[in-house]
């Protein structure tokens, strides 16, 4: 090979030389994978790090997130010392300043989450916020909170910083190279074609990440893989140099969608306006390098005003730059790592939503370690690239919700927030009907899901607050009607796996915690884990025949139980995996007048003889024909029922009408959210996540050990032996008032030791409930309880009872009633 020629063959092809590229490159080659090369098609950092703004705000809105924003921190910290390419950091602190009641109740919970990550900070007045930035108009200021441990980099330099870091473990950086595909043969990535300067040639790689920020989501769909992202323009400007500024902390006001920053002696005032401007809807020009966008004052215009007024030094200071610049967003504000579902050996770690600087050191490390052990470290749940539904690579789906969520990271963050834009992309064949009756829907992986039902005269739309909201009354009849009488919910976008083949029983049983080989009609409740005994999945498996199986999942985790099942069966197994979800609704009616509802519109027996708990039966309804599974998700008597899309309308029809002298109640997601609740039922994404053991979760009663082999088992049977580090604790405040949604810190015997994993109003328990982890190691179950807890609501700590068993029927008698 002739010097300066590109290798014909690395174990890893990074694509893209911005900050998150350069940061994959460098904890690879930390990991020992000297074989690696980044190809730049341009210049290092010409995309988005160069006019990246370099805030670095360490409280992320998770524990996982917020570890790797931390990870960022020190990394950016011990760069220069080890490449001697300085780096910019200045820990000069952030100020978060509220303006309104919701905002500081709002400031108040993160704080309260800061406390439970560790993060030093505190709620000051708006005097200290003068003392700290003297040149602010303060008058209005409700509160503030103050980071100290937050502040600002050089973004441009840390992308240096962390490619000559690559380079020096013997990593290869080159630019001037565009990669133009990515070869695939059998489901794998086999490496990368090139072309520089008019010559063309190809790397052969076993890994290929793509990096390639507003690039990203076009090159993943030229080898079918999605990645939902778009381009928006981003605005800021810098003044000329002011005197006197002095040194300052970073200032955040949410509410005007404005970010100060000073340096050198400027002042840089930046935006997320309510509604942005998506660009590059027709591609990104090939020749874009170190490029601005055109000026567009106009739209700046009401920040700029604003910011005179909170900073009047602004009206007399010389404007030095006004800038645009474009930045990648996503769908739902968060950015994407991980192995694409359709094509192994394809990472991606993309999609930043404007914190690329703070986060790019922790994914590029949690991405490394990831490819380099085939799981990731910790639960990354929250960004991982399956969550993406093949829907979302639409182009103006994507320009249309982008132009709302580059918002949305300054809008308030109010509980049960639902996107406005794009919506209506999936929906149930009964969401008409369900309209029509005064539904308000939410979203979820593009499912439009009544989550509550207005009554009468009432407006059928979302009132936001972080107190009671003005949907909490019809909650609670909806609520009270599943416990006392009968209610019916659309759960339509339940994910629906059918599995079926000669190997079809076998290949379940090694994946799945429970005994999968059952006599037909039978349902299983069960996890798939990983090898430490991690959720994977959350799931019901019922048994169709003898070779054929559907499952039932979370409709977000459709394209991740997928993912898993495919990457799991074994070449030469016969077993065919199929997504049937749009081909049936699914209503659940539940509570304890089910059986009159059903007696009043089916011949079917639905006694407990006839069909017992845990079975499914094949029911006439109506003038039609459904499938009648008998389970229950809000812990009430119930039946699930699968019906053909062609036959929803009528089924529904027919349950109104015979449920009209029960009294049928329309129920939504939040009522099956709280009910849920009440029972301690876990929820997959929020409860239990890979990185929980299925055992401390309090699910071993669904692992069945002795069936034989299957994935996890040894881990479960370790964990036996050892005992249990933490458990899932079930909570219900003392106070009948405050609201838990989830992340507030649960504080145990005076210390803080978690964090509630998630939380709703118990209706019929009379004060809010919630789940989370309770580190035991050592302790009996009697020991645990005995402390005293509390709950950390917006800095004001509520007693509250722990339970290990359910609050609501805790021996389960209500099911199988």
């Amino acid at each position: 090979m002739t010097l300066g020629a590109l290798p014909d063959r690395a174990r890893a092809v990074v694509i893209g030389g911005g900050v998150s590229g350069c940061s994959v490159a460098y904890h690879l080659a930390q990991l020992g994978w000297s074989d690696v090369v980044l190809l730049e098609r341009r210049q290092l950092t010409c995309g988005t790090t160069w006019h990246a703004a370099g805030l670095v705000g360490q409280l992320r809105g998770s524990q996982n997130m917020t570890r790797l924003a931390r990870y960022s921190v020190e990394l950016y910290r011990r760069l220069e010392a080890e490449t001697g390419v300085a780096t910019g950091l200045r820990q000069n602190g952030s100020i978060s300043i509220a303006l309104t009641r919701e905002r500081a109740e709002e400031l108040r919970r993160s704080l309260a989450l800061a406390r439970a990550f560790d993060i030093e900070g505190g709620e000051i007045d708006a005097a200290e916020v003068k003392r700290l930035y003297p040149h602010l108009e303060t008058g209005d200021v409700v509160t503030a909170v103050h980071l100290p441990g937050d502040g600002q980099c050089d973004p441009a330099n840390i992308a240096m910083a962390l490619a000559k870091g690559a380079r020096m473990k013997g990593a290869r950086i080159e630019e001037g190279v565009k990669v133009t595909a990515v070869g695939q043969a059998n489901g794998r990535v086999t490496g990368v074609t090139w072309e520089r300067a008019g010559a063309t040639g190809f790397i052969e790689a076993e890994v290929v990440v793509n990096c390639g920020g507003m690039w990203a989501r076009d090159l993943g769909a030229a080898s079918g893989v999605t990645i939902p992202l778009h381009a928006c323009e981003h605005f800021y400007l810098i003044t000329e140099p002011i005197e006197g500024l002095g040194q300052l902390p970073v200032l955040r006001v949410p509410d005007e969608c404005a970010y100060y920053k000073e340096d050198s002696g400027k002042m840089m005032l930046g935006a997320f306006e309510p509604k942005a401007k998506p660009w590059g809807m027709a591609g990104i020009p090939e020749d874009f390098c170190f490029d601005q966008l055109p000026e567009d004052f106009e739209h700046f215009e009401p920040i700029l005003e604003q910011g005179v007024r909170r900073m009047p030094l602004l009206a007399t200071a010389g404007i030095h730059t006004f800038f645009n610049g474009p930045e990648s967003f996503t769908p739902d504000d968060r950015y994407y790592l991980g192995e694409a579902p359709s094509l192994r050996g394809y990472w991606v770690a993309a999609g930043y939503n404007s914190i690329g600087i703070v986060s790019s050191g922790g994914a590029g490390y949690a991405l490394a370690q990831w490819i380099d052990r085939g799981q990731p470290p910790f639960d990354l749940w929250e960004v991982d690239l399956r969550r993406a539904q093949p829907f979302q690579a639409n182009r103006a789906y994507l320009k249309e919700r982008v132009s709302e969520t580059l918002g949305l990271l300054y809008a308030d963050h109010f509980p049960y927030r639902q996107p406005a834009t794009a919506r209506g992309v999936r929906r149930s064949p009964l969401h008409e009907q369900l309209k029509a009756r005064g539904a308000v829907f939410g979203e979820t992986a593009g499912w439009e899901r009544a989550n509550w039902f207005a009554g009468p005269g009432q407006e059928p739309a979302y009132r936001y607050s972080w107190g009671r909201q003005n949907w909490f009354e019809n909650a609670r009849a909806e609520h009270l009607a599943v416990r006392q009488g009968v209610g019916l919910f659309d759960m339509s976008s339940f994910g629906k796996i059918r599995v079926e083949g000669r190997d079809a029983c076998a290949f379940l049983e090694r994946l799945c915690a429970n005994r999968i080989d059952v006599e037909p009609g039978r349902l299983v409740y069960s996890q798939m884990l990983n090898e430490h005994g991690g959720i994977e999945s959350d799931l019901t498996v019922s048994r169709l025949s003898e070779t054929a199986f559907l499952l039932v999942v979370p409709g977000a985790t459709l394209q991740r139980d997928l993912a898993w099942l495919r990457r799991h069966l074994g070449e030469g197994e016969s077993a065919v995996i199929t997504d049937v979800t749009a081909g049936e609704a699914v209503l659940c009616l539940m509570g304890p007048r089910a059986r009159e509802v059903l007696a009043g519109c089916s011949p079917n027996d639905f006694s407990n003889e006839s069909h017992p708990f845990g079975t499914w039966r094949e029911i006439e309804i109506g003038w039609g024909l459904a499938r009648a599974h008998r389970i229950t998700y809000v812990g009430e008597l119930g039946w699930e029922l699968y019906v053909a899309s062609d036959q929803a309308a009528h089924v529904f029809e027919a349950l109104e009408a015979a449920g009209a002298e029960p009294g049928l109640t329309l129920c939504g997601l939040h009522v099956l959210d709280s009910c849920r609740l009440e029972k301690g039922f876990r929820h997959f994404g929020h409860d239990i996540t890979d990185e929980d053991h299925v055992l401390e979760a309090g699910l071993g009663f669904a692992v069945k050990t002795d069936k034989g082999p299957f994935l996890g088992r040894e881990a479960v049977l370790r964990k036996r032996e050892a005992g249990l580090e933490r458990q899932l604790v079930q909570f219900r405040l003392s106070d009948p008032e405050p609201l838990l949604y989830h992340n507030e810190p649960i504080v145990r015997d005076g210390r803080i030791v978690g964090i509630l994993t998630s939380g709703a109003y118990g209706h019929w328990l009379g004060a809010s409930v919630g789940m989370g982890w309770v580190p035991c190691a050592g302790e009996s179950a009697a020991a645990l309880l005995a402390s005293s807890y509390e709950i950390d609501v917006a800095g004001r700590r509520v007693a509250a009872e722990a339970s290990l068993k359910p609050f609501y029927d805790p021996e389960g008698a209500r099911v199988r009633a």
